[in-house]
C-alpha cells in the first residue's frame, strides 16, 4: 500500500489492523485519511500485513503477536535510518480491535510504553464482547455453537468457547481483567475511541461494537436520533444519541415489541434463513471451515514451535500485572444478520439461569432488575456483562455512527473500496480525524 511508511523525521507511528479475511489494501481509506491531514514529516504510518486473508482464523493470540512483532520491527527500522518514535497510536477494524487490545498488552509487558507514549487507540465496529447472539433457549444453542465451529480458533475466541492458555477462561473475558496486562496497557493511552455502527452491521452488532448492554437503535422509527453538529445524519451525539418519541398510549415497550414477538415467529424467521440460504452456499461455507481449520492448526503448530518467523518466548511471560473473503464471509453474514435480540426483563422468571452456577446467575438476576422498558438489557452471558463493567471503568469516547446510502455498513464504517455507496464512511474519517485524533 502506497501509504504505509513515512519520513524517518516523524515522531509519531500509526499502526492499522485490519479485521477478519480482510488484508491490508481494507485500510486504505483510514491510510489516506490520515495522510491527507499529516505530512510523513509528522506522522508515520504503518499498515499491519502478517494477519492477511485467512491468517485471520489463527485466533487473537497469533494475530496479536504477529502485530506485535511488525511494530517492533518497523521500530528498529526507523531507529536504524536515524529516527525515533516518541508516540504510537493504534487503529483496530473489526476483528483487528481485538488483535490490537491483545498486542497492546504485549506491549506493555515488553515495556515499549516506557519510552513510548501510548497515544489514540481506536476501534471501528470491534466486536469488543464477541459476537455470540443475544438469545435464550435453543436459538443459543444452535447459532451460539455452530456458529463458532465456522471460524476456526478465531471462531471459538469471538464466540467466548475458548479456554485461554491454563486460565480456563475465554480470551475476550481475560483480555478485560482489570489485573491483566491488557487492561494495563490500554489505561495508559491518552485517548480510547470507538465507532459502532447502529444498524446494517451483518458481522458485528452495535452492542458488542460499543461495549453496551442494551440496543435502543433495534427500532429506529421509535426514537429521535440526535447527532453531533456538522456530521449530521451519521455520528449520532455520544451523550444523547436518541430521544425515545411520545407515546400514544397503546405502543408496547421496546421490549414486547422486539422480545417479546411471538416465538413460533422468531424461530420461524431463523429456519427459513437457514432453509433460504442452504442451497446457496452453506455446503461451501461448511468445507472451507474444514479446509481453513485444518490449515490454521498447522499454522498454529508451526508458531509454537518457533517455525513460522517468531520467537514465541517472546511474547508468552505472565499476562497478569501482579506478575510481570467474499463468499464464505457474505454466507456467514447472512447467518449472523438472522439472528434477533432477545432481552432481560424485571418481570422474567429465573428458568434462564438453570445452567449457570450461583455466581453467573447472580449476575443476570441483578442485570435482569435494572432492566429498563424502554430499552431493556440484552440477554447477554454472564461473562459479557462483567467485561463491560470492566472495559467502561478503562474510559472509552463512544461514537454511534448511522450509515445510511448502503445495507453494508461494516464496510462502509471505514470505506473499504473506493465506491460511491460508502460516502457516509467519509463523514465518519472526517469526525475522528477532525474531532478526536491527537498528533
Amino acid at each position: 500500500m502506497e501509504y504505509t511508511g513515512g519520513s524517518f523525521k516523524a515522531n509519531h507511528l500509526c499502526v492499522l489492523v485490519h479485521g477478519l479475511w480482510g488484508n491490508p489494501d481494507h485500510m486504505r481509506s483510514v491510510a489516506k485519511a490520515l495522510r491527507d491531514a499529516y505530512s510523513e514529516e509528522k506522522l508515520y504510518l504503518l499498515v499491519a500485513k502478517r494477519n492477511t486473508g485467512s491468517f485471520t482464523y489463527d485466533g487473537i493470540e497469533l494475530g496479536g503477536e504477529r502485530v506485535c512483532l511488525e511494530i517492533e520491527e518497523e521500530l528498529e527500522k526507523i531507529k536504524s535510518n536515524g529516527g525515533k518514535i516518541t508516540k504510537i497510536s493504534i487503529v483496530g477494524y473489526s476483528l483487528g480491535g481485538l488483535v490490537s487490545r491483545y498486542a497492546v498488552g504485549l506491549l506493555e509487558m515488553r515495556g515499549l510504553f516506557n519510552g513510548i507514549e501510548p497515544m489514540n487507540f481506536v476501534t471501528f465496529a470491534s466486536p469488543h464482547l464477541g459476537v455470540r447472539s443475544p438469545l435464550k433457549g435453543w436459538a443459543n444453542q444452535v447459532w451460539n455453537v455452530l456458529g463458532a465451529r465456522m471460524l476456526c480458533m478465531s471462531g471459538r475466541q469471538l464466540f467466548i468457547i475458548d479456554k485461554f492458555r491454563d486460565t480456563g477462561r475465554p480470551l475476550l473475558e481475560v483480555l478485560a481483567d482489570p489485573e491483566s496486562i491488557f487492561i494495563s496497557g490500554l489505561r495508559k493511552f491518552k485517548r480510547r475511541t470507538l465507532y459502532a455502527n447502529i444498524t446494517n452491521d451483518r458481522s458485528a452488532v452495535y452492542y458488542t461494537t460499543c461495549i453496551a448492554k442494551t440496543d435502543p437503535y433495534t427500532d429506529l422509527s421509535k426514537v429521535k436520533a440526535n447527532f453531533v453538529e456538522g456530521y449530521d445524519s451519521v455520528i449520532l451525539d455520544p451523550l444523547n444519541p436518541v430521544t425515545p418519541l411520545v407515546s400514544h398510549g397503546d405502543d408496547k415497550p421496546m421490549a414486547d415489541i422486539i422480545a417479546g414477538a411471538p416465538r413460533d415467529l422468531r424461530l420461524t424467521i431463523f429456519l427459513a434463513t437457514v432453509i433460504a440460504i442452504l442451497p446457496l452456499g452453506i455446503v461451501a461455507l461448511v468445507a472451507n471451515s474444514i479446509i481453513q481449520t485444518f490449515r490454521s492448526a498447522k499454522r498454529i503448530r508451526l508458531h509454537e514451535s518457533g517455525l513460522a518467523g517468531i520467537q514465541v518466548t517472546n511474547y508468552r511471560s505472565p499476562i497478569w500485572i501482579k506478575d510481570i473473503r467474499g463468499t464464505v464471509e457474505d454466507i456467514y453474514e447472512s447467518l449472523n444478520n438472522s439472528q434477533r435480540e432477545s432481552y432481560l426483563r424485571a418481570s422474567d422468571g429465573e428458568q434462564h439461569s438453570k445452567q449457570l452456577n450461583k455466581a453467573e446467575a447472580g449476575i443476570i438476576a441483578m442485570e435482569r432488575k435494572k432492566s429498563h422498558p424502554q430499552f431493556p438489557t440484552l440477554a447477554l452471558a454472564p461473562s459479557q456483562f462483567v467485561m463491560i463493567n470492566e472495559l467502561d471503568k478503562v474510559g472509552w469516547r463512544k461514537y454511534p455512527v448511522w450509515i445510511h446510502h448502503d445495507n453494508h455498513s461494516h464496510a462502509a464504517i471505514i470505506v473499504r473500496s473506493d465506491t460511491p455507496r460508502f460516502k457516509d464512511g467519509l463523514v465518519v474519517l472526517r469526525h475522528w480525524i477532525t474531532e478526536e485524533f491527537l498528533i
